[in-house]
């Protein structure tokens, strides 16, 4: 069976994170949203998604596919029934599609001539970009199950401090010295070649992704998520980072997510919290306004590319968007659309050709280069923002 992952309506309240990519590439937990489903169905998936993302993200399609929303996290009973769908057969709950049965080429599907079978069991969806972050402790254990199951962890070294080693795994090639690891709170994942530096504190739950590293004297409270190829320093609680992002210096970063080639300047510091206790509103692009998120803690929401300086403050609620540039004394606005070069004394437009020009070279440390698919990605982002940049 061909599956095919489709963004689903949710899809714009995941952005900025779904300018730069489909909704399965989310990150959430230990593993993204596509690797859960290919690691579950034990097969590999394409993508319907936005079409300017559609040449770095295509979709296989074949004579008989599997189309399933990438908003909702699989599990063992969702994955039953999938795997026995037949044609015209659609998996909904609270009519929402999880997922249908399709025929190669067919088009304007009328679901009111499908058999509706209805999912009664909890499943865990990515709805908003809060649920990144807010549902990261359930995404870390179902991934922390589904990774571990019937293999050991190599041996957590005699220099660590250790509380619940039962729930702690260690893959090959990582390194720890020194450290506090406390698991009575949730499971602790330390990915291949990954490092966590002595003095760190650590208490889980906490994905630290492959080739990731926790700086000296970090100190990480649960739920967090350090994707593949990070750098993380200081006090981060709550905070998921996709990848290849680096927080590597003192200052906090609660409640947060930072999408991939992110880099916080030494010092920066997120509020989670306003000063009232209200309930925070987040930046909406599907409202073009502020919206309220249900929530009282709530930090900052990053685009892919983006970057600030040393000592930047970031308010409670800021929402960033892709390729931005964020510097200088002050509070910037707590929404910064994307391409923009300034601070809180203002900002003016972060033109393309400087910003694949930053990009080159940050990527090129980590040995990666900007594909020509990237740079019509972005491009295209640049264009769909335009309206946003009203400086």
């Amino acid at each position: 069976m061909n599956y095919i992952l489709f963004d689903g309506p949710s899809r714009n309240n995941l952005l900025p994170f779904t300018f730069t990519r489909p909704v399965a590439e989310i990150r959430v937990g230990i593993l993204t949203i596509r690797e859960k489903w290919e690691t579950y169905l034990n097969t590999t998936t394409t993508t319907i998604t936005e079409d300017y993302l559609a040449s770095k993200y295509p979709m296989v399609e074949l004579e008989h596919n599997i189309m399933i929303n990438a908003s909702y996290l699989p599990n063992n009973a969702i994955i039953s029934l999938i795997k026995n769908l037949s044609s015209n057969q659609v998996i909904t709950k609270n009519d929402d599609i999880i997922a249908f049965f399709s025929k190669e080429n067919q088009e304007d599907i009328d679901f009111d001539t499908f058999e509706h079978i209805e999912f009664e069991q909890d499943i865990t969806t990515i709805e908003n970009t809060w649920d990144i972050f807010s549902k990261n402790e359930i995404a870390i254990a179902a991934d922390f199950k589904l990774l571990t199951a019937n293999r050991t962890s190599q041996p957590i070294p005699s220099s660590n401090n250790v509380i619940a080693p039962e729930n702690i795994f260690i893959e090959e090639g990582a390194k720890l010295e020194f450290t506090t690891l406390n698991a009575s709170t949730g499971p602790i994942y330390i990915g291949k070649n990954a490092e966590i530096m002595e003095g760190s504190i650590v208490r889980g739950p906490l994905a630290l992704c492959q080739n990731s590293t926790l700086k000296l004297g970090a100190k990480i409270y649960g739920a967090t998520t350090i994707g593949p190829h990070s750098k993380v320093g200081g006090e981060v609680n709550n905070s998921v980072l996709f990848g290849y992002s680096n927080k590597g210096h003192d200052g906090f970063l609660g409640n947060s997510v930072l999408g991939e080639w992110c880099n916080l300047g030494a010092d920066t510091n997120t509020s989670n919290l306003k000063n009232n206790y209200a309930e925070v509103r987040l930046w909406d692009y599907e409202k073009q306004g502020f919206a309220k998120t249900g929530l009282q803690f709530c930090g900052l929401m990053m685009g892919d590319h983006s970057k600030c300086g040393i000592n930047t403050m970031f308010n409670t609620g800021t929402v960033i968007g892709v390729s931005a540039n964020i510097f200088g004394s002050g509070f910037p606005r707590n929404f910064v659309p994307s391409f923009s070069w300034g601070g809180h004394s203002g900002f003016t437009t972060y033109l393309t050709k400087k910003a694949f020009e930053v990009a080159k070279v940050v990527m090129s440390r980590r040995n990666i280069d900007l594909s020509q698919a990237d740079e019509s990605i972005l491009e295209h982002v640049f264009e769909l923002t335009k309206s946003y940049r009203n400086y």
